[in-house]
């Protein structure tokens, strides 16, 4: 069985749309990556940092997904890291209300001796300065290093996102990060730029349309299955990145053909977090019900057609 680091934010989120509001709630990038790849039964490891604030229950929740959190910073006279946002009715932009960084501020990532040889590494939404900082400490190369960035990074660390880009083999990112990070309008031309600052591939998510995967002259488009309603779009990416990066491990099958399937499989799991707020639909979802939304999508997109 591959090992799986994830590296990203445990924190606290308040969440409004129209549906409702949330007072402080569980997320971060590392949590909804990481209940999503527990679906695939790899032995994973969360790299992150929470303060004294931070309920064991919600520890003892990741646990019990068999998420190793050794790599989990506890700061008690700290505050856990805070974000706050409110979504407008298309349920496709949002208005950031609070962040506050807290522990995060000072993080120093240690990962764990036991998975410093792991297979895959998935590094979540963090300064390009940390993600390098796991990369710095893996005893041997992984096979696979998957990276997931934001416009924050490109604003203020261009340089060093630069540089932890050239070290990775996928990037996630979406479409208008891939518009900005290239100047490019064209997602293809984009994708093509981005293969040339060092990854293989190249994961471009359109949240409610679907994502695009590029290797070379290779391109292939998973669409996103029609929902009857979003309730909160919050984690949504992180969740796809999990179960991207989940699958992989499991199968231990890096090329292109089986990342279609990782694609799938990410845009699967995407599908149920939307559904509630926070990580409340992830912390409820039973594989059984992956695997049925799974022929849904195989429903959706596979077809016989003669061609002359």
């Amino acid at each position: 069985m591959s090992k799986l680091v994830i590296v990203g934010t445990v924190a606290f989120d308040a969440i409004e749309t129209p549906f409702g509001k949330t007072d402080k709630i569980l997320g971060g990038a590392a949590t909804f990556i990481g209940l999503a790849a527990s679906h695939f039964n790899v032995d994973s490891a969360a790299v992150s940092v929470v303060g004294g604030d931070f309920p064991n229950e919600y520890l003892d929740l990741l646990k019990e997904r068999n998420i190793n959190i050794d790599g989990v910073e506890i700061v008690p006279e700290g505050k856990t890291f805070f974000w706050s946002g409110r979504y407008h009715n298309d349920m496709n932009s949002r208005d950031t209300l609070v962040t506050e960084l807290n522990v995060l501020a000072d993080f120093d990532p240690i990962v764990p001796k036991d998975y410093r040889n792991a297979e895959v590494v998935m590094l979540g939404n963090l300064h390009p300065n940390i993600q390098a900082g796991v990369l710095d400490q893996m005893t041997t190369k992984p096979k696979l290093v998957i990276l997931d960035t934001m416009n924050f990074w490109m604003d203020c660390a261009l340089s060093e996102l630069h540089d932890v880009i050239k070290r990775i083999d996928v990037i996630t990112i979406n479409d208008e990060e891939a518009r900005q990070l290239t100047g490019e309008y064209s997602l293809v031309v984009a994708a093509r730029k981005i293969h040339d600052m060092g990854p293989k591939y190249v994961v471009i998510k359109k949240g409610e349309h679907g994502a695009l995967l590029f290797h070379n002259d290779h391109m292939f488009y998973a669409p996103a299955l029609p929902l009857e309603e979003v309730f909160d779009p919050t984690g949504a990416g992180d969740t796809f990145a999990g179960g991207f990066a989940g699958y992989l491990a499991r199968t231990e099958d890096y090329s292109f053909e089986n990342m279609k399937n990782a694609v799938i499989y990410g845009s699967t799991l995407a599908s149920f977090c939307v559904e509630k707020f926070g990580t409340e639909r992830m912390i409820t979802l039973e594989d059984d019900e992956v695997q049925h939304r799974m022929q849904q999508f195989k429903q959706l997109t596979q077809f016989n057609i003669e061609l002359s």
